[in-house]
């Protein structure tokens, strides 16, 4: 007997979520890219309780020079940095962040908001509550308001994938070399070079690459939201992305 097709999707549901939790698609690559592993085999990541920052920590990580451990809070006008082959899956405010290895993060805020990030060095992946945020890499500001963004930082060019939302993106040392993004599902990737390309841009189309919709998935259930995409979607036109 066929089984319904409510039922393979619940099955692939349980599945892709405890694939998550496992760890399974972990991988080597730039920056120590690999999904964020989860709770134990099974157990559905759930919105953190009020007072805890970190959901994990892997390898070395500081606060602010310090050494970090699960209970180690972060504030809005923090400094995180991980070492080599460690990554760190945390929360600020209405925020949620997954910093990959060898990456420095500086936040800025008042109260319990953070309005300004800069990364420094590495790779972050970070999903925003309500209102208007900015984030600055070597060579980039980019202003956020709702958004799921994807960065890594290099000397001489920043990644940036807007995952979902819209972004304004400019180069760090011209802010009239910009360019707006509305993207629905990592539709528009770019590289802001630190100097012009051999056309003369500054901005340019640059490949999805080293995040996961379960990575978005995990941490914006981290505090409490959903994607605005469904993993399980088959309308969708554009490759979802385990």
């Amino acid at each position: 007997m066929t089984q319904p097709s409510e039922d393979i999707d619940s099955a692939r549901r349980e599945w892709l979520v405890r694939a998550l939790a496992s760890g399974l698609f972990a991988a080597g690559g730039a920056f120590g890219f690999r999904s964020a592993s989860a709770q134990p085999l099974g157990k559905v990541p759930k919105q953190l309780p009020a007072g805890r920052s970190f959901y994990e920590l892997t390898g070395p990580v500081t606060v602010n020079g310090k050494s970090a451990t699960l209970a180690t809070q972060v504030g809005v006008n923090d400094i995180v940095q991980t070492g080599k082959t460690a990554r760190a899956v945390f929360v600020v405010g209405f925020d949620a962040f997954i910093l990959r290895d060898n990456s420095r993060l500086e936040l800025k805020g008042n109260g319990v908001f953070t309005n300004q990030l800069r990364l420094v060095t590495g790779a972050l992946l970070s999903v925003f509550g309500k209102g208007a945020r900015s984030v600055h890499g070597p060579t980039s500001t980019i202003g956020i308001r709702g958004t799921g963004l994807y960065l890594e930082a290099q000397p001489d060019l920043t990644y940036v994938c807007t995952c979902y939302g819209a972004t304004d993106i400019a180069t760090s040392d011209d802010p009239r070399i910009s360019e707006s993004i509305v993207s629905t599902h990592h539709d528009a990737p770019r590289y802001v070079l630190a100097k012009p390309d051999n056309r003369g841009r500054r901005i340019i189309p640059a490949p999805f690459k080293n995040h996961t919709d379960l990575e978005l998935t995990l941490i914006e259930n981290l505090v409490g939201r959903n994607p605005p995409f469904s993993l399980f979607d088959e309308s969708y036109g554009s490759p979802r992305r385990y």
